[in-house]
């Protein structure tokens, strides 16, 4: 029996400055294009996009994948998000105050439909930050479902903490100091706490055990969006079917490494 994902809701168009190149990218359609490379996984996407330029191409990138599309929403006269994005000449991307254009994922909110399929799903990925949250936890606590959050380089660690007992799968982008914060939180609660470190690879904790593994080395960095996407996206396909963390983490680098030989978070 396949293991079904939902993962939602950021959809948007990478809008590359150097050339004007749109990549469909988002954590949700990010992770969806890659879990789709897992046969055991049934993947479904929930979110909004516009029916313009950016949208299309988001329906286009995903047309030949294995990717229960029936609920994406696509809004008539609205427009995607989108993420002006800049290159350092490392690849590393980064973008600036104007950069981002929330567009119809500002205004999305889950219809019946959306919660008939989180009803039927086995996990739930998200990011912190998507408008549907607090809606989502709360039926994660209904419903059940397992919960997998990419909380980013978010530092309220209060806030953190007082939603960590949901979190089957807590993913965060961090550094060393943050280490012994996710161990003790891994004694208190029974999710698994990954930290990515960029190049010095990644750590998890599950009960106070620690899991560490490198990260993959590439001849050239072309572009670093996605590439933690990717990498929780083949972490938790991974886990799934195998039950092995280590392994998990090493797939997940593995995925993000070759994320990073290409420009935006997949390849179409």
């Amino acid at each position: 029996m396949k293991t079904k994902i939902v993962t939602m809701t950021t959809m948007c168009g990478d809008i590359f400055d150097a050339t004007g190149e749109i990549r469909p990218g988002g954590e949700a359609l990010n992770f969806a294009a890659i879990a789709s490379e897992y046969p055991h996984v049934e993947i479904s996407l929930v979110g909004a996009i516009g029916d313009d330029e950016c949208g299309r191409e988001i329906l286009k990138s995903i047309q030949n994948k294995k990717i229960d599309q029936s609920c994406i929403h696509v809004v008539a006269g609205g427009t995607t998000a989108c993420n002006r994005t800049y290159l350092t000449e490392q690849g590393d991307r980064y973008y600036k105050e104007d950069s981002w254009n929330g567009g119809v994922y500002n205004t999305f909110r889950l219809t019946d439909k959306d919660r008939e399929k989180l009803k039927e799903a086995d996990i739930v990925f998200l990011n912190f930050e998507c408008t549907n949250f607090d809606e989502v936890l709360e039926l994660k606590r209904k419903l059940g479902f397992q919960l997998a959050v990419d909380f980013d380089v978010a530092r309220d660690l209060e806030k953190l903490e007082s939603i960590a007992a949901d979190v089957d799968f807590f993913f965060i982008s961090g550094e060393e100091s943050l280490l012994p914060v996710f161990r003790d939180w891994s004694l208190k609660y029974d999710g698994i706490f990954n930290v990515t470190l960029a190049e010095k690879g990644s750590v998890s904790f599950q009960k106070g055990q620690a899991y560490r593994t490198l990260a993959v080395p590439v001849e050239e960095i072309i572009d670093t969006t996605g590439c933690g996407d990717s990498y929780h996206s083949a972490f938790i396909c991974f886990y799934v079917k195998e039950r092995d963390i280590l392994k998990a983490m090493e797939e997940g680098s593995r995925a993000a490494s070759e994320t990073l030989t290409h420009l935006g978070g997949f390849t179409y």
